[in-house]
């Protein structure tokens, strides 16, 4: 397995108005993803990330039954096993968020992980689930209506290219996954999200890159462009990118454009972080009671 390794990162526009039919969204979003997945191959990338949910609006500006019709099961459903013939085709690893339907009334927001060869590695569910208001009368992120809390812990997939951890958009806001995802051998994190301006903008260049030193790894932190249609609740700012163990940005796309970011990893250099700041080494453990205490 070679130090060197090519991430692709893909933030894009939802195309079709949210009044759309789920199955015209998933469509649409899918045929579309699939054409940039494509373009990231084409450029070398060899770890492919999606964005949020990648195959609709984010649906949670409103609460409606209508998008529980989105959820799949995970990896049967019909978006994975697609997924998994493009990666065996592209010889690329794929992180795919979607909505998960397990049983008859669990639903979780989650991203598979989808080795070179097709293979299912697993799954992570996004552990933080938000439920607040973002401004528009009416609107927020009302993530508790769809969403139960992630029950997987922080796993982390030995791909063919680098072992691969994933945190999902409002987890980044919590650094103890962040370390535990470290701890647990990531080479690389993806954070996959659907985040719009205002209050906590100034974070999203600020957090993610701490995750990295702090934990010695590279992070791809990807975002959706673009305003969606009923609700406007703000704008998706895009600026995905891709920093390294030393915090320092190797790529960053645009705004305010569809854009696939393919950026290059040295996982040499995460054993010379590693190597010259020993955070792991020197972490105190047996201090942390405290945490779990003050609930």
């Amino acid at each position: 397995m070679t130090d060197q390794v090519r991430i692709g990162v893909i933030q894009a526009s939802n195309d079709v108005e949210g009044s759309a039919s789920v199955q015209e969204h998933k469509e649409k979003a899918i045929e579309k993803h699939i054409h940039m997945v494509r373009e990231a191959a084409a450029q070398g990338a060899q770890i492919i990330g999606l964005q949020e949910i990648f195959y609709g609006p984010y649906f949670c500006s409103e609460q409606s039954m209508k998008w529980y019709e989105a959820a799949e099961q995970v990896p049967e459903g019909p978006t994975t096993q697609l997924f998994q013939e493009l990666a065996k085709e592209l010889d690329t690893v794929i992180v795919l968020p979607v909505y998960e339907r397990e049983g008859i009334a669990a639903y979780y927001n989650t991203a598979a992980v989808i080795d070179a060869d097709g293979s299912y590695l697993g799954k992570y569910r996004k552990n933080h689930i938000p439920h607040v208001a973002a401004g528009n009368e009416g609107y927020g992120f009302w993530e508790k209506f769809y969403f139960k809390p992630g029950n997987l812990g922080y796993p982390v997939f030995d791909t063919a290219y680098a072992k691969v951890g994933v945190y999902i958009c409002y987890d980044r806001h919590f650094p103890e996954g962040a370390r535990l995802l470290g701890l647990n051998g990531a080479e690389v994190v993806f954070n996959p999200s659907a985040t719009v301006a205002g209050t906590s903008e100034y974070l999203w260049k600020l957090e993610q890159p701490a995750h990295a030193v702090a934990n010695g790894y590279y992070l791809a932190a990807i975002n959706r462009v673009g305003y969606e249609a009923p609700w406007n609740m703000g704008e998706f700012y895009g600026q995905s990118y891709v920093v390294d163990p030393r915090g320092d940005f190797v790529g960053i796309a645009s705004r305010d454009q569809d854009e696939v970011l393919v950026a290059d990893m040295d996982k040499e250099m995460i054993r010379e972080v590693r190597n010259a700041w020993q955070f792991y080494r020197d972490r105190r453990p047996e201090t942390y009671g405290s945490m779990s205490a003050l609930l």
